[in-house]
């Protein structure tokens, strides 16, 4: 059995028994805790879920969108069949009219999310600046990704959930730290998790580091109501979970800018994946 799967079913159990009824905007109750940290050692096991089908290129081609294409196009993960932010896409005419809010965001910003995720990363040059300084500075202390910029809140549609990443080289080992303001544990979290793991897998094969350990802090930790008997379902194939697979990436490729981020993804794959089958659960917008 994956340590990802117990210590993830541990949540939800800790969620379901201790969580506070939580009224927000989405207009979808959720059951809360405030305030939760995983802490992963990926020397050890790579984290994904075995309980549920989770899969590489969702989380995989969604984070080379966000940090490698630098994107906040929506076109650009439909045509690689990832699905995942076409409630948040603004209209041809410039409004986004899915929530009901009616907010004009203008033309320009047409079939993208605004100014968020990508938009950021490719204003700031993160991760080249990251990649930059785990290379020439490796005892930095400063070595930050933050994505939650207030001067282009208002122009995003939705504000990142993980907004923040720290980099700490310790001799010839990457570690990370990933900060996440608000947490939807049934459908998000397995598949951020196993996202900055990822991240942190890519960015150590191209400065040419063992990634280490992940710590990973939620603020706002949620089940939806409409969740919890999917989230009963996964918890009772506790006992039948598989082992953890490995996860491979090219060792030709040196530079985090040209790993393939087709819809084949042929650069990064999972190696001895077993899992007990999806678990469906609906988005809240």
């Amino acid at each position: 059995m994956s340590k990802f799967d117990n210590a993830y079913l541990d949540l939800c159990e800790k969620i379901l028994k201790e969580g506070k009824l939580h009224h927000n905007r989405t207009g979808d109750d959720t059951l809360r805790i405030l305030g939760y940290t995983f802490e992963f050692d990926l020397q050890d096991e790579f984290p994904i879920l075995t309980t549920k089908q989770v899969g590489i290129k969702g989380p995989v081609l969604e984070l080379l969108w966000i940090y490698q294409a630098q994107s906040n196009d929506v076109n650009w993960l439909k045509e690689r069949g990832i699905k995942i932010w076409n409630e948040w896409e603004i209209d041809a005419d410039g409004i986004y009219r899915q929530d009901g809010s009616n907010r004009d965001f203008g033309k320009e910003f047409a079939g993208t999310i605004g100014t968020a995720y990508g938009w950021i990363t490719k204003h700031f040059e993160w991760p080249q600046k990251n990649i930059h300084d785990i290379i020439n500075h490796p005892e930095s202390r400063r070595n930050i990704i933050d994505l939650w910029q207030a001067d282009y809140l208002k122009t995003a549609v939705l504000p990142p959930c993980v907004y923040n990443c720290q980099f700490i080289v310790d001799e010839d080992t990457l570690n990370i730290r990933v900060t996440q303001r608000s947490c939807d544990v049934g459908l998000g979290l397995p598949y951020n998790i196993t996202q900055y793991a990822t991240f942190l897998c890519l960015i150590a094969h191209v400065t040419g580091l063992k990634p280490g350990k992940m710590l990973y802090q939620i603020t706002d930790t949620h089940i939806y109501l409409k969740h919890v008997s999917a989230i009963k379902e996964q918890i009772s194939r506790r006992e039948d979970a598989k082992p953890a697979p490995k996860l491979w990436i090219n060792p030709e490729i040196k530079d985090f800018f040209e790993f393939d981020n087709s819809r084949e993804l042929k650069d990064i794959k999972l190696i001895g994946y077993e899992h007990l089958g999806k678990i469906s659960m609906e988005v809240s917008i």
